[in-house]
């Protein structure tokens, strides 16, 4: 390395310009080091997930439909077109869940198809009266819970 001291005008100031070569060497060296670390720091697991638009609900006369709002920030939740508070919507599916497996023959009958749970929700609902909804049902001992939404206008039922 060496320093200019100036031209030959009789000015004994040293040069006040930046030397920008170790800079950039070192600017270089980092943009090597990340573009070889950040695929490897970067881990994702490999899915592939569905392609689906909508698929159509088939309703089923066991399967349970309730719809879930909020009023004045008040969780409402709707058993069909009966209000019901949170111990009554437990209460409720208990009984409907031991109804449909009576019906069916029992707990060990084979074929034994448990009914579902539908839930509608509104779209200004809090996820707290949804997540809420499903903790109830799943105390019942509901284990299929689905959410019935509506499509965009326009679209068709298409599985690709």
């Amino acid at each position: 390395m060496a320093m200019s001291v100036g031209g030959g005008g009789g000015d004994d100031a040293p040069m006040s310009d930046i030397n920008t070569t170790p800079l950039v060497d070192v600017m270089l060296v980092l943009l090597i080091i990340f573009l070889i670390t950040v695929p490897v720091v970067i881990q994702t697991v490999k899915l592939e997930l569905p392609k689906v638009q909508f698929e159509p609900t088939t309703t089923k006369p066991e399967n349970v439909s309730l719809s879930v709002t909020a009023n004045g920030g008040r969780c409402e939740v709707f058993w069909g077109m009966t209000p019901v508070t949170s111990q009554e919507l437990v209460d409720r599916g208990v009984k409907k869940l031991k109804q449909e497996i009576d019906k069916q023959g029992g707990m060990n009958a084979a074929g034994l198809e448990l009914p579902e749970v539908h839930i509608r929700g509104d779209v200004n609902t809090p996820y707290r009266c949804i997540g809420g909804t499903i903790f109830a049902m799943q105390m019942a001992g509901f284990v299929k819970v689905g959410f019935i939404s509506e499509p965009p206008a326009g679209s068709a039922t298409v599985r690709l």
